[in-house]
């Protein structure tokens, strides 16, 4: 387990670095059983290691798990609808939010969850966040995988 934090926090490190985050997420996600369980996370108090959600058929399912496209909502009300923790994530001057799916032979197993100021994720700032993604993916499919 050390090596999955390991990994997970060498990428949450770049992040930070390359684009910043307030609040840094990764999720397991498990179609099958329509969860998604917290495999990763900044803020262990408000946002633990063992929170599981369950998984909607929603727009964000259709955009992210089966369109594996990433989202991006740079104001509190677009990500309303999908977020019922969006209190939560206000509280702590989250106002944006970046969903990163990370993909394993074309299936989204997880994502990568960035959420910061209002209008943070600009074009070239999701470029930057989603290469990243990419730079590390191969090396986030074991620890995911053990999640599920």
């Amino acid at each position: 387990m050390a090596n999955d934090v390991r990994v997970f926090r060498e990428l949450h490190d770049a992040v930070i670095k390359a684009v910043g985050a307030r609040l840094f997420t990764i999720s397991a996600m498990n179609m099958q059983e329509a969860v998604a369980r917290r495999a990763y996370t900044s803020h262990p108090i408000d946002y633990p290691n063992t929170g599981v959600k369950e998984i909607f058929a929603d727009e964000w399912t259709e955009h992210v798990m089966k369109g594996g496209k990433s989202f991006i909502a740079n104001t509190t009300a677009e990500f309303v609808p999908y977020f019922p923790d969006h209190a939560q994530i206000n509280a702590l001057g989250c106002h944006s939010a970046m969903n990163i799916p990370v993909f394993d032979a074309g299936e989204v197993i997880g994502t990568v969850n960035l959420l910061d100021d209002e209008m943070h994720f600009a074009p070239a700032v999701a470029e930057k966040a989603e290469a990243l993604v990419r730079q590390y993916e191969a090396r986030l499919i074991p620890p995911l995988r053990a999640a599920l």
